[in-house]
């Protein structure tokens, strides 16, 4: 059954001022599903298994790479902005926001003719899910954000050892980009579940031949950390709401997720035990259940 899901292969579509790569996985006539990755994560991120996963079972999912990520625009000429500016609250000037983010999403629905989606975001794609259903809520039929948060400043921050991760300097090879992956997973996985090695490995392999392009990064965090609360607009959503979120998240703790789903009338919360700030192996059947009860027709 699964082998035999259709794939549309890599596409590009022209969205306001950038170029969007995308691909899908299901029939088209199936109920469309878009997922949103996180902070300078490439769509393969989101893995064929799980994607075929969900079209296995009537849906038609279609996974993107945000701007400034794998084979989508680059904004290159904006310079990378001074993270540790920002962070300390001081203004600095950033070339696009989360709005921007959503707005891609958006277009890329406009141009597959989709009117409505279940809209499913991880990390910074929750943020941009949230934004789509903050301002475009006729074009979501269903939100579901995973590992993600509302922008609150009073929320609990990142642990040193993740914040490390996000700051890190940028690898300047093949051999030491997939070693900074292993690292980085290591810090961000949770102490539960054993870490998959060799599926970190694949991932950072395929990622950095697609498209190593590490200066993306810096411009998407800009976006999020000047995005704001989204607490008091989240408080209009009348969609329904899923919310996923691992207890052991050193990157966005566990109350980014509490928040969320406090913010949202009538959310759904599940939360992980074990899980950090990734998909152990072991609770994806979990995740995926929830997913697919969730956005039943």
């Amino acid at each position: 059954m699964m082998n035999k899901i259709p794939y549309s292969g890599e596409k590009t579509v022209r969205v306001g001022e950038v170029e969007l790569a995308y691909d899908s996985f299901g029939n088209p006539s199936d109920p469309p599903m878009l997922l949103i990755m996180g902070l300078g994560a490439q769509m393969i991120r989101w893995d064929d298994a799980f994607c075929k996963a969900i079209a296995s079972q009537g849906h038609w999912v279609i996974r993107f790479d945000n701007r400034d990520v794998g084979l989508s625009t680059k904004f290159a000429e904006a310079g990378v902005p001074n993270i540790m500016s920002l962070i300390q609250g001081q203004k600095v000037d950033v070339p696009y926001t989360l709005n921007d983010m959503a707005d891609d999403a958006i277009g890329l629905l406009d141009k597959l003719r989709i009117e409505a989606a279940d809209v499913v975001g991880v990390s910074m794609g929750g943020m941009i899910a949230q934004t789509i259903a903050i301002h475009y809520p006729e074009r979501v039929r269903t939100l579901t954000s995973i590992m993600s948060s509302t922008g609150n400043p009073d929320l609990p921050q990142s642990t040193p050892e993740a914040m490390g991760v996000l700051l890190a300097p940028a690898a300047s090879n093949r051999d030491d980009y997939i070693t900074a992956q292993l690292k980085a997973a290591k810090v961000l996985h949770g102490p539960v579940y054993p870490l998959n090695e060799d599926y970190v490995r694949n991932y950072a392999e395929q990622s950095y031949d697609r498209c190593y392009h590490p200066e993306g990064l810096p411009r998407q965090l800009a976006a999020i950390l000047t995005s704001g609360s989204r607490n008091k607009e989240l408080a209009n959503v009348k969609i329904p709401t899923l919310v996923i979120h691992g207890k052991s998240d050193p990157l966005v703790p566990v109350e980014g997720g509490k928040d969320t789903a406090k913010s949202i009338s009538d959310a759904k919360l599940l939360l992980i035990d074990g899980m950090g700030h990734s998909f152990p192996t072991e609770v994806v059947p979990q995740i995926l259940q929830a997913i697919l009860q969730h956005t039943a027709p």
